[in-house]
């Protein structure tokens, strides 16, 4: 039997573009004499379609795309995710389906069992858990059809009591298929292949799994879509971070030696492809064209513009460069050294004449008071009334451009810095961003070697430095690192290595910013804990406080 991966770009929603993709690939995949053709977890909506599965008539015209998608399947087979309705009676309104589409009709439905209810994911808000398991037939190949997280049940300590394999094991299947929607994270694609290879060795089946690719706001999907025979052994992988279709004859999997490591094994570039991903598909799924950005001379807003200039086209972002009193002239210089290289526009406005004239208001009430935080955050929103200007005016998009660390102990201005239609390097380490740097740099200078290594500083100040107010990023990040993706506590921590002090103001600034990070704006997530939907935390609450 010849099976057709299709790894497609979806968006949430849009009924009519992702049906007419998932048609025309069938219509490929007919002409190629391809028997089954496979489409990933919930393509005809996108994923995650969130509280739209509470709209009936969103309900209502998926179905309408899935009977249109079936109306193709002549000659050629197709498995399509989408929601389906429940119509036991009792429980959750929906189950999250694999359609087995056929004759011109739709002939299965296979529903998924493990419905995942931690970090980015909540399908237990909306699906009823599958309780019943058969096969799928197909040019006489039995198939155990399973969507994601029914492949994932796999740890010595397991999550869930049920394990979907091992009852469908029981049907004597010839292969398995897993259609999935598998957020990226900088850790997941190794991880993912190991999942895959325990499922497909221990029952000793073929296994074809196929992904999403693209970003749906803060989520990124990678694709690495996977074919592997029955000892576990890799025989393909699907292209990272873009479409791809590819055909297999189950008659004829063989191991590629190629493909032994097929996981990225740069980190850094990972994030970096990730990133120019989230950006473009952020921007084209929401009709947008144009960003605009603080460009300061420091090394944060510099990896943004090369990011922004490589995903939207440097002729589609502007960079305002608004020095202070307090600015170094190698940070403009450095701007503008960088906005050259890029072939990005840019405007320089300096805050000096408004910043005095808010001082002049202020001075009444002021006065007598020390120069501090609020004369700090004042300059900071200053420049965030400047770009919104700019949005408003022009229709740009603000780029946020603070990094993990600074969000993670509320290093920033609310309504100042904090500003943004997009966080893009919001879950990116401070020595992340450096390794960015270095990275993009890799083939000839493109950010000016002074921003890379001149000390950090928000320039809100004279001399000012961000070892002033933090830690040495080294240190920072490795015990941010420690508490937000590893889930440690401060004895923990400290038992790590890290002194007792360090750790415990680190940990107290983390928990005393909660507040600010939930006025952020949506963040691209690139790590296994990222800030927003996947990591909930209370406000109003005193732990490590």
């Amino acid at each position: 039997m010849k099976i057709a991966l299709a790894q497609l770009n979806f968006h949430i929603g849009n009924f009519e573009s992702n049906t007419q993709k998932i048609i025309d690939r069938i219509h490929e995949a007919r002409s190629s004499g391809v028997d089954l053709i496979v489409f990933p977890e919930l393509a005809v909506t996108g994923y995650p379609p969130r509280d739209f599965l509470e709209f009936n008539d969103f309900i209502s015209r998926s179905e309408k795309a899935v009977n249109q998608i079936a109306a193709h399947c002549t000659d050629v087979a197709a498995i399509v995710g989408a929601p389906s309705r429940n119509q036991i009676g009792k429980g959750k309104p929906l189950f999250n389906t694999a359609w087995f589409l056929a004759n011109g009709k739709v002939t299965k439905l296979i529903h998924k069992t493990l419905l995942p209810n931690y970090d980015i994911f909540d399908e237990y808000r909306y699906f009823e858990p599958n309780k019943t398991f058969e096969l799928v037939e197909c040019q006489g190949k039995k198939i155990a059809l399973t969507i994601c997280e029914d492949l994932w049940n796999v740890d010595e300590n397991p999550l869930y009591y049920i394990d979907p394999m091992t009852e469908l094991a029981k049907l004597k299947p010839d292969l398995i298929i897993n259609i999935a929607a598998s957020p990226f994270h900088y850790r997941q694609a190794e991880t993912r292949l190991d999942v895959l290879r325990q499922n497909a060795s221990k029952y000793s089946l073929p296994l074809f799994y196929v992904n999403h690719i693209g970003s749906q706001t803060e989520l990124i999907f990678d694709g690495g879509s996977l074919v592997l025979d029955s000892k576990g052994d890799l025989v393909a992988k699907l292209a990272d971070f873009e479409e791809d279709f590819q055909i297999f004859d189950t008659e004829n999997l063989l191991s590629n030696p190629d493909l032994t490591a097929p996981i990225f094994t740069n980190p850094i570039e990972s994030i970096h492809d990730a990133l120019l991903v989230g950006i473009k598909n952020y921007f084209a799924k929401l009709g947008f064209t144009k960003a605009i950005l603080g460009l300061s001379g420091g090394i944060d807003s510099a990896v943004t513009l090369a990011l922004a200039a490589k995903a939207l086209g440097a002729e589609n972002v502007l960079a305002l460069l608004m020095p202070s009193q307090f600015s170094s002239d190698h940070s403009i210089s450095d701007s503008v050294q960088l906005a050259n290289n890029l072939g990005v526009s840019y405007h320089k406005i300096g805050i000096s004449e408004p910043y005095s004239n808010f001082e002049e208001v202020l001075k009444p009430y002021f006065q007598g008071l020390p120069f501090g935080l609020a004369e700090e955050n004042l300059q900071a929103r200053i420049r965030g009334v400047l770009l919104m200007a700019f949005s408003n005016k022009f229709g740009h998009i603000l780029l946020n451009t603070s990094n993990k660390s600074e969000a993670a102990v509320g290093y920033g201005t609310l309504y100042g810095d904090m500003n943004g239609g997009l966080s893009v390097l919001g879950d990116v380490y401070k020595t992340q961003v450096f390794a960015l740097a270095r990275f993009i740099n890799r083939d000839m200078e493109i950010i000016p070697e002074n921003i890379i290594t001149k000390p950090p500083s928000a320039e809100l100040r004279p001399d000012q430095k961000d070892s002033d107010s933090l830690p040495d990023y080294d240190i920072l990040d490795q015990i941010l690192t420690l508490y937000i993706e590893e889930r440690k506590g401060p004895d923990e921590i400290i038992a790590a290595g890290f002194d007792a002090f360090t750790v415990n103001r680190v940990l107290k600034m983390v928990n005393l910013s909660e507040h600010k990070r939930y006025q952020t704006p949506p963040i691209l997530r690139v790590s296994p804990k990222a800030f927003g939907q996947g990591r909930r935390m209370p406000i109003v609450a005193k732990y490590l406080n």
